[in-house]
């Protein structure tokens, strides 16, 4: 395992071993380097051309089928990221790798409206991304997500975005686009108003304030916007539900869901060592309340309770919830999606005869 000072402006402080590796870099020693090569906390990018990008969601816990997503890996850093699993079949760790080493998806909008002509394509929302954030900084320069929307607004198809990065105002010409058809659901993800832990928690993200200030622009715009509180971590943000949800009701989010924060695979080994490095006096309750939320684990893999936990310290957490909910957001709700507008290159043509 690899041990490194502090490094500002990352989430992982280490980067835990690849269990599908039988081998991997340690330093044995230290005193004959000049700097320990872990310390490098440059980003790195690599290219990739999938066939597909289009993933179906085998989760019975999500209501949408599809997901897709232009990046592999993510800069923002957040050290709760259940995506962090996912860099170990690319050969590398869940810890600093998954946000130093991003995989870029070049051919993503072409490997999407390859797969849209498909004669057997069946429409349901797309959620884009879902497992890394598709406004990540390298969006600002890559632009995969904005050609994807521009795609799917060609051929009329739903999408759901979920993002936590002020960068998807740049988009706003093609989702009002995609709004005014009921193609589009946005959630933006909220996790504390506290900007102190939300720099070590999330530490390349946009503040709670800018995130509020989206809202606020897509929500004047006429778009959806459901928030998500998510994740919820016991003894951190717990408390703050409430006034999550007042705030995001007053800058016109119309929706809300949770989550509890499971520590699955890797990302256990991960965030004690982060917690214990930011918050040492409080670390062991920490995770206890995580514990007590997930039958005495740090994590619980089964359908149906993993998201929302069990026990009187979830039930809580839940009830807090719905009560906050009820209170700002009562009769609020996310327009349907039209899934009748639907209609590939093919039949276009078809239709011309």
């Amino acid at each position: 395992m690899e041990e490194l000072e502090y490094l500002k402006g990352r989430g992982a402080q280490l980067n835990p071993a690849n269990r599908f590796r039988k081998n991997e870099y340690v330093t044995e020693h230290l005193e004959g380097l000049d700097e320990p090569f872990w310390q490098n906390s440059k980003t790195e990018f690599f290219s990739e051309a999938p066939k597909k990008i289009i993933n179906k969601v085998e989760s019975p816990d999500l209501g949408l089928s599809y997901s897709m997503n232009p990046y592999q890996g993510c800069e923002h850093g957040c050290i709760y990221c259940y995506a962090r699993n996912t860099h170990e079949y690319w050969g590398y760790s869940a810890g600093l790798d998954f946000e130093r080493k991003i995989i870029i998806k070049h051919n993503a909008p072409e490997a999407l409206a390859a797969q849209l002509e498909n004669p057997k394509w069946r429409v349901l929302p797309l959620m884009l991304a879902g497992n890394t954030d598709c406004y990540q900084p390298i969006e600002q320069k890559m632009q995969l997500t904005r050609r994807m929307l521009q795609v799917l607004l060609e051929y009329r198809h739903p999408v759901s975005i979920i993002t936590k990065n002020a960068l998807i105002l740049r988009d706003l010409d093609i989702l009002t686009q995609l709004d005014k058809l009921n193609l589009l659901h946005v959630n933006i993800s909220l996790t504390t108003l506290n900007e102190e832990l939300r720099s070590r928690l999330e530490p390349r993200t946009a503040a709670a304030t800018k995130r509020l200030a989206v809202i606020k622009k897509l929500s004047s715009a006429g778009i959806s916007v459901n928030v998500m509180l998510a994740p919820i971590i016991p003894g951190l943000n717990d408390h703050e539900i409430p006034e999550l949800m007042r705030q995001a009701a007053e800058h016109g989010a119309v929706s809300a869901a949770y989550n509890i924060v499971r520590l699955n695979g890797s990302i256990g080994e991960i965030f004690r060592d982060w917690l214990a490095k930011n918050y040492p006096d409080r670390a062991e309750k920490v995770l206890n309340q995580i514990a007590a939320c997930h039958g005495g684990k740090i994590n619980d893999s089964t359908f149906g309770r993993r998201m929302t936990g069990e026990g009187k310290w979830a039930e809580t957490i839940g009830n807090l919830f719905r009560m906050a909910k009820q209170k700002y957001l009562k009769d609020k709700q996310m327009k349907p999606y039209n899934y009748h507008l639907f209609c590939t290159k093919a039949g276009k043509q078809l239709g011309l005869f």
